[in-house]
């Protein structure tokens, strides 16, 4: 009888229960007031005059008002180089002892300062996504079972008196102690920085671990398990865990690998999804009966949503300075709003690079809709990557296969006119690959006006070629690394798409 896990689940449950949520409106009202304070006495807070903000009658006006957006190049080039280079009370009181080195699928690779209260916040963060597990019913054994992470290395790199890596290595690297009896596949394992060796150790390691849960980005975590699966010869991974039971994904939509899990497994497993960027923990879902996510209000980030609409972007995927810019209280479900995040990290007004949707503005339930720059519009297309993902899901529905990844480009035919050109990465066998391209096209022409114009003024057509998911791989394996937190970019611009081209043509060389 599982009695560590009653116990463990009658405390979550009692704890959620206790726990009592102002509303989002009035939670972020008072995070801004707390970050205003804190840094009012930085370099950041003196020039732009907290102390005259804290002291307006509208503070959330004059914040919008004083404080300009930043997106990561200016914020790093006028503030963020200095905390780098070791200068104190820049953005933030004291010196972050971390920096989370983002894999970048838009740039190259940045510096986001994590501060210790940063680390709380993440950490509080996850308690608040453990007590929500009250909602799903999950039986009394999953609460003694083991949590297997699957991000980056915990090896962080020592530079100049702070450490460098990414955020899920970050993060790992400071677990609570008590968590140190569920987490795998522990510090040891953790660190090693080579994702092939440490995938490797995992799998010779796996039978000796009951697992309930694992995190991870979805592409990463299926090529662990089928490497665990063909390594010990097994049938399905529940053969080794059977109690596997959770799988918590985090930044990379789910559906199109539910399908690929669903063949590794022996039963369905609950998704749950996160929202843990390099910035922060900034929400996660806490209850089955939606795909959304919770916004966490309540602790060290205040949020921004700006309308993500062509007259309020810049042609470099700023945002231009007029547009408008509402706080969570003003936001309306259904529309995409670019989002901006202030942080106990020193981020200030910071577009994040997301775009989100409402789908429950009492509960702040949010849906990542796409990224500020996989957003296609060359000639007019005007596609958002949500999008794109919604088409290719309809034409995969269609033919009975699974699109897992891919990316698309703009290109100019010799005859000098602009096609659209996607590679859609699947595992399966696609019975009439010459009908994808027609029926892609027209799932967009139905579902966005933009590109149904363009689609009869300067895009001449569309052009599909599917290739196996791995090749999607293997290209960020040769321009990044593997594992952790990388993923595979959605719209490239020219140069890089010319590049992806030889790479693929050169596997089937």
């Amino acid at each position: 009888m599982p009695l560590l896990g009653n116990f463990i689940k009658k405390t979550i449950d009692f704890g959620e229960a206790l726990t009592t949520y102002e509303s989002a409106a009035i939670e972020q009202y008072q995070v801004l007031l707390q970050l205003l304070a804190e840094a009012k006495t930085t370099s950041f807070g003196v020039h732009y005059k907290f102390n005259e903000i804290l002291s307006s009658k509208h503070i959330a006006s004059a914040f919008a008002e004083r404080v300009p957006i930043h997106d990561y190049d200016t914020i790093y080039d006028t503030w963020w180089y200095r905390t780098v280079q070791g200068e104190s009370n820049v953005c933030w009181p004291g010196k972050p002892d971390y920096f989370a080195i983002s894999s970048g699928t838009t740039s190259s690779s940045k510096h986001i300062p994590i501060t210790n209260e940063m680390i709380l916040a993440i950490r509080k963060a996850g308690i608040g996504q453990v007590l929500a597990l009250s909602e799903f019913d999950l039986p009394p054994e999953f609460f003694e079972k083991e949590i297997l992470m699957l991000g980056s290395s915990t090896q962080l790199k020592e530079v100049d008196g702070h450490f460098e890596g990414e955020i899920s290595g970050i993060s790992a690297s400071n677990i609570p102690g008590w968590f140190e009896f569920y987490y795998k596949p522990g510090h040891e394992i953790a660190s090693i920085p080579e994702w092939d060796e440490r995938v490797e150790r995992i799998t010779q390691e796996a039978p000796k671990w009951d697992i309930g849960s694992i995190s991870g980005i979805p592409s990463w975590v299926e090529l662990l398990l089928k490497k665990v699966i063909d390594y010990h010869k097994l049938s399905t991974i529940h053969d080794i865990w059977p109690n596997l039971t959770v799988f918590t994904s985090g930044g990379v939509a789910l559906e199109p690998y539910k399908k690929s899990f669903d063949a590794l497994t022996a039963r369905p497993l609950v998704f749950i999804d996160t929202y843990l960027a390099s910035e922060g923990f900034l929400g996660f879902q806490a209850r089955p009966e939606t795909n959304a996510m919770k916004l966490v209000c309540n602790n060290g980030i205040y949020f921004e949503f700006v309308p993500f609409e062509q007259r309020y972007m810049e042609d470099d995927g700023t945002i231009s300075p007029d547009a408008p810019v509402y706080n969570i209280s003003e936001v309306e479900i259904g529309v995409d709003y670019v989002l901006l995040i202030s942080t106990v990290a020193g981020a200030w007004r910071y577009m994040i690079g997301d775009t989100v949707q409402f789908t429950d503005v009492e509960k702040g339930e949010i849906i990542i809709s796409g990224r500020t720059k996989f957003y296609l519009n060359v000639v007019g297309e005007q596609l958002p990557v949500n999008k794109m993902m919604d088409a290719i899901q309809k034409v995969g529905d269609e033919h009975g296969v699974s699109f897992k990844e891919f990316t698309v480009a703009a290109v100019r035919r010799d005859d000098g006119e602009y096609i659209n050109r996607w590679y859609l990465g699947s595992d399966d066998e696609v019975p009439d690959s010459s009908a994808i391209s027609p029926l892609l096209d027209e799932t967009l022409r139905s579902s966005n006006k933009n590109y149904d114009v363009a689609r009869t003024k300067a895009l001449k057509g569309v052009e599909t070629k599917v290739i196996p998911t791995d090749i999607f791989y293997q290209w960020s394996e040769k321009t990044k690394k593997k594992g952790g937190q990388v993923k595979i970019p959605k719209v490239m611009k020219e140069g890089e798409f010319v590049e992806f081209e030889k790479f693929v043509k050169e596997q089937f060389s």
